[in-house]
């Protein structure tokens, strides 16, 4: 399984070469093997995840022809609920707490019958850019385990590049996906705004979060896409458009191609190693390719974090309200009355930094500061969007570093969280646009770490982002490489 696709896997079941059976057996075992030095899961549903693959290769045996990407194992990040099992999103706050309906994409992604093999591990409540937020437990980066693996969704992105399964979810609110893509060499598309149902998703932004696919690489991404995109009428903020067949056109490189690069993500700030790397990607789009570059300044980029961490703080203070000992999870009992139960509860339940983002967002929004700061963000998230859209008149795809850095080491940046916010600098600005982007495996430090260009598109743009993404991984054949500790494990 860890040389092949989702795609390829999915092929060889429908051909009756393998089952879906003998596929899951061997990401359970991966699992097994890898994930106590990872640490990508916070659980693993084995039994349930060999009926549904049992019944994909019971489809085959009766002739059919089988959906979308069935009887591929894939991982789902512990913020969207499966019926039956644990949403922790990794907090203590939600001990015990079992999900007892499915998201939309869950939805999606049984009928497709792909096995979900289990949840995994992410920054409490997708706050925080290492996974080291985490209440549960440490998810390690698969190329060194002494370096973080990104965040939020770093269990998700753990997994697939452990090559413990082949696909995984998980949900980018400032770049969540695209972050942690970059720091472990894989393929993470964060689509439109309400391209794919967030339904079943335990928000932290509302207007900024996104379920997103996490593949080894772009035509897997593509097809996961395609599968969990779409109208949901239980999800108000859903686009009624028609999700294209990305995997049709893959192959079709868009012809006098304009590629912007974004003036304020190039350089400064930047480890010298991906400048050197992002300057290779500008050559190799205009050489093999064919595509003309064009220098475009965006000023609304610098204020972009600032903005971003007040809208996303004062969402995420507006949505935690719901955890309060009553509803969900763990209740602290008290001798004082409800509201100290609710002081107490929340207290001890949250973890520093979801603590931390509640109180900022809340300040923001009291009285006498609401105009001050959210409206002044909302101002500044306004003038970003018309500066994107000022651009696409002029290029069709824009590109930069998708992080500034390759993973750096546990706890270096723990202690200062003004460091780890600017670990975002690049994806922030996608998600208050509400715009598509996509990150792909572009080099390698001397270190040996993943390096990753973003390619960012115009609303819907999804099919020509794949396109051109395709195009750069087919020259530079950085996808589906495996860490090195790991290939030598695999091929022993």
């Amino acid at each position: 399984m860890a040389f092949q696709g989702a795609l390829e896997i999915h092929r060889q079941i429908q051909e009756g070469k393998i089952t879906a059976v003998s596929v899951l057996k061997q990401s359970l075992q991966a699992i097994a093997q890898q994930d106590l030095d990872i640490g990508a899961f916070l659980s693993v549903h084995g039994e349930t995840a060999l009926a549904e693959a049992a019944a994909v290769d019971a489809k085959v045996s009766a002739g059919e022809t089988l959906p979308l990407l069935a009887g591929v194992p894939i991982a789902i990040k512990d913020n969207i609920n499966v019926t039956g099992m644990p949403t922790t999103c990794a907090s203590n706050i939600l001990t015990g707490y079992i999900s007892p309906y499915n998201a939309t994409v869950i939805e999606k992604i049984k009928t497709a019958g792909l096995p979900i093999v289990g949840k995994t591990n992410l920054d409490e409540f997708a706050m925080g850019s290492s996974t080291e937020n985490s209440a549960l437990k440490v998810t390690r980066n698969p190329w060194n385990h002494h370096c973080v693996p990104g965040g939020s969704s770093g269990g998700s992105a753990a997994a697939v590049a452990g090559a413990m399964v082949p696909l995984s979810l998980g949900s980018d609110t400032g770049g969540s996906v695209r972050q942690p893509a970059s720091l472990c060499g894989l393929v993470g598309m964060k689509p439109t705004y309400g391209l794919v149902s967030r339904y079943g998703l335990v928000a932290f932004g509302s207007s900024l979060d996104q379920i997103s696919p996490f593949a080894g690489d772009v035509a897997d991404a593509a097809a996961l896409l395609q599968l969990i995109a779409g109208f949901d009428p239980l999800d108000s903020t859903t686009l009624k458009t028609e999700t294209p067949d990305y995997l049709t056109t893959l192959e079709q490189l868009p012809s006098n191609l304009r590629i912007g690069v974004i003036q304020e993500l190039n350089g400064e700030g930047m480890q010298p190693e991906v400048a050197e790397n992002f300057a290779q990607m500008i050559e190799l789009c205009q050489k093999q390719l064919g595509a003309s570059i064009q220098t475009i300044s965006m000023s609304g980029i610098q204020p972009a974090i600032a903005a971003y961490y007040i809208v996303a703080t004062a969402e995420a203070s507006s949505n935690l309200a719901r955890f309060d000992g009553v509803r969900y999870g763990q209740r602290k009992k008290t001798t004082g009355d409800v509201h100290a139960m609710y002081r107490k509860t929340r207290a001890e339940g949250f973890g520093p930094e979801v603590t931390r983002r509640i109180m900022l967002g809340t300040f923001c929004l009291s009285s006498g500061y609401y105009d001050a700061y959210y409206g002044k963000a909302q101002r500044a998230r306004a003038l970003l969007r018309k500066q994107f859209q000022e651009a696409y008149g002029q290029v069709d795809l824009l590109i930069c570093p998708t992080s500034p850095t390759t993973a750096f080491k546990i706890g270096e940046k723990a202690s200062d969280p003004l460091s780890m916010y600017l670990s975002d600098i690049a994806t922030i600005p996608v998600n208050l646009a509400g715009i598509p982007a996509i990150s792909i495996p572009s080099g390698f430090d001397k270190s040996g770490l993943p390096m990753g260009l973003q390619i960012l598109g115009p609303r819907l743009s999804e099919n020509k982002i794949f396109q051109v993404a395709r195009a750069i991984e087919q020259v530079t054949g950085y996808h589906h490489l495996l860490p090195p500790a790991l290939a030598q494990t695999v091929a022993q």
